[in-house]
């Protein structure tokens, strides 16, 4: 299983997103950011997104570096 992008760029974007989701909602409980719906969808997605990238990074990751089996 291989990507276009490097895994690095995928893991990469995958804890940028997770970040955001955490820091946004974070933000909106602190009141430092108005808090809409907008932006709790944002963080929803954001969160989805970043678990999703995450998953199939360590996958890819782990399907790079598995050894075929010695019989």
């Amino acid at each position: 299983m291989t990507f276009r992008f490097p895994l690095v760029y995928i893991l990469g974007s995958a804890t940028t997103l997770l970040v955001l989701g955490v820091v946004l909602p974070l933000l909106m409980v602190l009141r430092v950011l108005q808090p809409s719906f907008f932006l709790s969808f944002v963080s929803f997605a954001a969160i989805v997104a970043g678990s999703i990238l995450g998953h199939l990074g360590v996958i890819s990751l782990l399907l790079n570096r598995r050894r075929p089996p010695q019989w």
